[in-house]
């Protein structure tokens, strides 16, 4: 406890580091603030309907992504992911339109060109997604419009204003990555979801509690044992690395000796980090598009991935996941330019040959160390599932896993390693006696 304290002295004698966090604070709480903020010419008493429709099913994880903004009909509704499926979409037409290949090997200048393809985008999605939102929160409470107002005039201003909130979100998250503490949208979201863990876990305990979950006390160890079990196994997960070692020869330049030093090519088992799996959930959303927010009249098929307790659900979420990840990590990590840099420096790997053979030799360590990095990932996604089936309920049940807990997990880590990083810059001691934090390097968006 002693060490805690002074490590937090520590952190607000740097003025740069306390900036930052004061900053990254302020923003936080102007982004709660907003998921409160009603629609004009809604009544937030008379939404009894829509906040039922999100206490379950796929529906919840939406509401809880936008931190309950979307059962509040608040001008933050649509939240963060209308930007994320714009970031799929433009990072798959990278891969596969040679037009945006080539802006990506641009450098700085390809990059915000793709950022601001990716901003329209982004509009043109939330263009489409508010009169979605508008039109199920109609059907489920059309009675909360205030009288006087009809609803085809309500939905025109109501679309722009659900619109301007998720790109002020997305203009949050890029100060918070600029002057805040950095990964400015991963910690919108992060806050969105922790936003319902008090209440999520305070209907646990009552539930355990009561005559109809049952198990007691008893129950509810067991579960924080699982739940435990679950982020340690998640934080292995994030940190895992293997190392491949990678020898530099000696160069003489004049009477000058140089190289000759042995260094290591760090690839994580969670090299695609969280993406493949926020990837897989924004795909998995596009069942809500399809019938509105509404499963009926929806075929079988339909309704089965409006579950996500089911278990054509959780396949096809778990197939998407690996998938992405081999994806995210074939397009984030290049072996071809891995081989040529080490080439140009004068650096081979021990016993294979430079140039194709050593990309090769990347190549496969990185599918061997993907397949069971996916599969693990893939496990984690479903575990919210898998809890289901203990009776939990399924609020909390979220943080057993998926894209909430990988979240949760790898952002606290990152933000960790920046706030060590700076301790450890000024020669202060890190957060950690025994040793380095080490982030998951989640990219910000």
């Amino acid at each position: 406890m002693k060490k805690l304290i002074e490590t937090l002295k520590n952190i607000w004698k740097i003025e740069d580091l306390r900036q930052r966090i004061l900053i990254t604070i302020l923003f936080v709480a102007i982004y709660r603030f907003g998921s409160f903020v009603v629609l004009p010419g809604i009544n937030p008493a008379m939404l009894e309907k829509l906040q039922s429709q999100t206490a379950g099913g796929l529906m919840s994880l939406l509401d809880m992504f936008s931190g309950g903004a979307f059962s509040n009909a608040s001008i933050f509704a649509l939240g963060i992911m209308p930007y994320i499926s714009a970031s799929i979409v433009m990072q798959l037409l990278a891969v596969a339109v040679p037009y945006f290949q080539k802006m990506q090997r641009e450098g700085e200048s390809g990059r915000k060109k793709i950022s601001m393809y990716t901003r329209w985008l982004t509009v043109g999605i939330l263009l489409f997604q508010a009169p979605s939102y508008l039109i199920n929160l109609k059907m489920q409470s059309g009675a909360a419009l205030a009288s006087g107002i009809s609803w085809p005039v309500f939905m025109v201003p109501a679309t722009i204003i659900l619109a301007a909130g998720s790109m002020f979100i997305l203009w949050l998250g890029e100060r918070i990555t600029d002057k805040g503490i950095g990964n400015g949208i991963s910690m919108i979201i992060m806050i969105g979801i922790i936003a319902r863990l008090p209440q999520a876990f305070i209907q646990e305990v009552g539930s355990r509690f009561s005559a109809i979950t049952g198990g007691g006390l008893v129950m509810f160890i067991v579960e924080i044992i699982i739940l435990y079990a679950v982020v340690c196994a998640a934080i292995v997960l994030v940190q895992a690395v293997r190392k491949i070692p990678v020898q530099y020869a000696k160069r003489v330049v004049g009477n000058k000796t140089y190289g000759g030093a042995r260094q290591y090519i760090p690839l994580k088992l969670f090299a695609a980090n969280v993406m493949p799996i926020i990837f897989a959930q924004a795909l998995m959303f596009i069942p809500l598009a399809i019938v509105q927010y509404s499963s009926e009249n929806a075929s079988w098929f339909v309704r089965s991935m409006l579950d996500h307790h089911s278990w054509t659900y959780n396949i096809l979420f778990a197939l998407l996941i690996i998938a992405f990840t081999y994806f995210y990590t074939a397009i984030t990590l290049n072996p071809t330019q891995m081989a040529e840099d080490m080439k140009r420096n004068n650096g081979f790997i021990p016993g294979v040959k430079p140039g194709k053979d050593t990309a090769d030799y990347i190549d496969t360590v990185m599918s061997r160390i993907t397949l069971p990095g996916s599969l693990f990932i893939a496990f984690i996604a479903i575990m919210p599932a898998l809890a289901g089936l203990l009776n939990v309920q399924d609020a909390f049940s979220q943080f057993f896993g998926g894209t909430s807990l990988l979240i949760l997990v790898g952002v606290v880590l990152d933000t960790l390693a920046q706030i060590e990083s700076h301790l450890l810059m000024r020669h202060y001691d890190g957060l950690l006696s025994s040793g380095r934090i080490h982030g998951r390097g989640m990219a910000a968006y």
